[in-house]
């Protein structure tokens, strides 16, 4: 199915920071949960990226949260923090350094598996942010490299750790970037969390015209609607309208609260300090809905 067909319709207006370093271990005992095939270089881990064009969308906390689930779940999972406002490595307590920054990151000195830190949660890993992310689309557009030699840099970084992990997330920063179009490339699965607003459906339409002028046979995209206040009449209207028409959306929704906004206090995933109340639920609900559907 083209990803025209997902366009909106034009017309439609409605704690201590962790430093522990990763000892390296094979465990064959260990079974992933969920596996797909992947491509030619990566047969076994499935890759989320969480991304769109907007800020402010609940990206961090919507990949804190997701990894946390696919962890507990079984499969082995990691979080590459590539915003370089290091939202993630902040909620997960690891520092947002990487030694050389990513111009050596991305040339392969060091390599990546000594600069994974654990998070205190088992199964659970980072590659943490830098600030010098920032810089990485000029690394990766330098002495005019390509489209493909710039993805071939990204996939001989992520080769060795796809050897130990089921499941990375790619957690993004906004804007349509040299690291966004990598993105895409990479990913099995694209995460579009978005406000039920006029904005952000227009965000959402520029995404899936640039993905359909560049189409990728793998790559499934999962938009949904995030930070939800149902007692706003344009959220209630937007979302009902949007799932009438477009069965692509995720049909749950996370709500905007208090709850969640914790996090960035507490430091940790929902699940540590509010795991039965209805926003616990309700990413749980979206996790299930996502592996029913691109899993």
């Amino acid at each position: 199915m083209p990803l025209s067909w997902l366009c909106i319709l034009a017309g439609f207006s409605p704690g201590a920071e962790r430093s522990s370093h990763i000892r390296w271990m094979e465990d064959e005992s260990r079974t992933a949960a969920f596996i797909g095939k992947t491509s030619h270089w990566n047969d076994h881990m499935r890759i989320f990226g969480i991304y769109n064009i907007k800020g402010g969308v609940g990206k961090t906390t919507t990949t804190v949260n997701l990894a946390f689930l696919s962890a507990r779940e079984g499969a082995r999972t990691l979080i590459w923090d590539l915003d370089p406002q290091g939202g993630t490595s902040y909620f997960l307590c690891i520092k947002p350094k990487v030694p050389g920054g990513a111009k050596a990151l991305l040339q392969g000195k060091p390599r990546p598996e000594p600069l994974v830190r654990s998070t205190g949660y088992q199964g659970l890993d980072l590659l943490p942010a830098d600030l010098s992310y920032r810089h990485m689309d000029r690394h990766l557009t330098a002495e005019g490299m390509d489209d493909k030699a710039a993805l071939k840099r990204f996939t001989r970084l992520l080769k060795p750790l796809s050897r130990h992990y089921d499941h990375l997330f790619l957690d993004c920063a906004p804007g349509l970037s040299a690291v966004a179009e990598n993105v895409f490339r990479l990913s099995n699965v694209l995460l579009v969390p978005m406000l039920p607003s006029p904005l952000s459906l227009r965000a959402y339409n520029r995404l899936v015209r640039f993905l359909n002028r560049r189409p990728s046979p793998r790559l499934k995209v999962a938009p949904f609607f995030n930070l939800v206040n149902s007692d706003k009449t344009i959220h209630r209207v937007v979302i009902d309208r949007v799932l009438e028409r477009h069965p692509v959306f995720m049909r749950t929704h996370l709500p905007d609260s208090h709850v969640i906004e914790a996090m960035g206090v507490k430091r940790s995933p929902l699940f540590t300090f509010a795991p039965n109340t209805a926003e616990a639920r309700a990413y749980r609900e979206l996790w299930e809905e996502i592996k029913g559907r691109t899993l």
